[in-house]
């Protein structure tokens, strides 16, 4: 089988190579964090130091990292996977980043003789270790369907959406500023229902078979806030710099969306006020703080 390498092994990274590694694939990875590069070689990976070492290796390099200045980095820097990779490699980029750091990377790439996808995805942790995610894949159709059979094995719903780079990071920022809208909605509804005295248990039960169900009320509600799990799956910070990417996007098409600004404004507040490093569900743990105080003052 073919060799892979795989940078940011994450929440996201490390299932994703769980999945292509019990594919049969050989996966080389990287990682700043040591106990992530222990997990990873106990699932059967090889651990490289360097993108050079780690380009020496293989045709095909993933990427799944959490800022756009890490994916940056990881790809334009001295010694970065522009310098290092061999000509005729294909890079897959994961990360959820602003479009023009598609555009611009993948223009670098052509330069080099390298050939790029940008592939941003969504289904959070589950989805990559069910290996369901849906995958919105930017490029060429010749490297896609170089690139699908290791798409297979990490999602379920893969989109080629045309041969711009960046057309999948555009989806991906849409997808994510709508997360940020549920959450908060669930978050106050919640908070609403304690109130006045309704089981959220219940409310879920009926909301759940009704018009205001959504995913994100399961996932926030039914695998985090019941369970009182607020370990980031997703954090708060993370949809925070998704949301104001999406609103950059905005500012560039002079649109404007005076909706996400306010909640821009206020995930920023819930970051300022601790929780930004807890999964976005935290966003009721937010709520519910701020109407105690309010009811105080």
């Amino acid at each position: 089988m073919e060799t892979i390498g795989f940078i940011g092994l994450g929440n996201m990274g490390l299932p994703m190579t769980t999945n292509l590694i019990k594919a049969g694939y050989t996966v080389y990875g990287m990682d700043v964090k040591e106990e992530i590069l222990q997990k990873f070689t106990e699932i059967g990976g090889k651990v490289a130091k360097t993108n050079a070492e780690l380009a020496a290796q293989t045709k095909v390099i993933m990427t799944s990292l959490p800022t756009p200045q890490v994916v940056e980095a990881i790809y334009t820097n001295p010694g970065g996977l522009i310098e290092t990779a061999a000509p005729g490699t294909l890079l897959i980029d994961f990360s959820t980043v602003d479009p023009k750091l598609n555009d611009d990377i993948a223009a670098l790439a052509n330069k080099n003789g390298l050939h790029y996808l940008g592939a941003p995805v969504s289904g959070g942790v589950i989805g990559a270790v069910q290996a369901t995610l849906t995958i919105m894949v930017g490029g060429t159709k010749e490297n896609y369907e170089k690139a699908l059979p290791l798409l297979n094995v990490l999602g379920k719903n893969i989109f080629l959406l045309g041969d711009s780079p960046s057309v999948g990071t555009r989806i991906k920022l849409l997808n994510n500023l709508m997360i940020g809208f549920y959450t908060k909605g669930v978050a106050e509804m919640l908070v609403l229902a304690e109130s006045v005295g309704l089981s959220l248990d219940k409310v879920y039960e009926i909301l759940n078979v009704s018009y205001g169900q959504s995913k994100i009320y399961t996932r926030n509600y039914a695998e985090y806030m019941k369970n009182e799990d607020y370990q980031p799956g997703f954090s708060i910070d993370l949809l925070l710099k998704d949301m104001r990417l999406a609103q950059q996007m905005a500012v560039q098409g002079e649109v404007n969306l005076p909706v996400t600004n306010q909640l821009i404004e206020e995930y920023e507040q819930m970051s300022q006020d601790g929780f930004g490093h807890l999964d976005i569900s935290a966003a009721y743990l937010s709520e519910a703080k701020t109407n105690k105080k309010e009811e105080v003052l």
